[in-house]
């Protein structure tokens, strides 16, 4: 399967991400830090060409004031579009990681979001991503959320994907994904 060329964005540090609390569905506002993300991820795209592409946002806060501002002077228009939202993590919005079970084995991070109580779960996501792409007609940029920018990338690249991890989770760069390959632009 083929997919159009893609710039993907996390949005900027939030205050529940400093603190190290689930968010899911929930929202929390940018920090100065964030604020700072958001700025640089515009400049990355700035010195790009993105004639043709659409521009489109999760709809939760977080991610739609990052697209303002990263987006800002390069987007006429930007749609939201709800599959862009974070992973749902249902009784534990809003709960502090250190607070929830820990599961054994190799990443017990995101195996939190498996076990959510309430939650969407991977599977779930994963559709709602596959969905998404096959509704795209061409370039776009995406302003996302962590796991839902780990899963399209996943699904686009595979698990090349996932072979480097960073320290921010994407906050502040541009994934670049095309024929195949991602590039994480700095």
């Amino acid at each position: 399967m083929s997919f159009p060329e893609l710039y993907i964005l996390r949005h900027g540090e939030t205050t529940w991400n400093a603190e190290n609390r689930m968010q899911g569905d929930l929202n929390s506002p940018l920090t100065d830090k964030g604020l700072r993300d958001a700025a640089k991820q515009g400049e990355i795209l700035g010195a790009r060409d993105l004639t043709g592409f659409v521009f489109l946002t999760s709809p939760q806060g977080r991610a739609f004031q990052t697209a303002g501002i990263a987006l800002a002077g390069i987007a006429d228009h930007i749609r939201t579009d709800d599959r862009l939202r974070e992973i749902g993590v249902g009784d534990w919005s809003g709960r502090l990681r250190h607070e929830l079970p820990m599961p054994k084995g190799k990443d017990p991070f995101m195996a939190q979001y498996e076990i959510a109580p309430n939650g969407e779960g991977f599977a779930r996501l994963k559709q709602r991503c596959l969905d998404f792409l096959a509704d795209l007609r061409g370039p776009a940029v995406l302003v996302t959320h962590g796991i839902t920018s780990s899963m399209i990338r996943g699904l686009v690249v595979g698990e090349k994907a996932h072979a480097q991890r960073n320290s921010h989770g994407g906050q502040g760069c541009v994934y670049h994904l095309k024929d195949g390959e991602q590039f994480l632009l700095e």
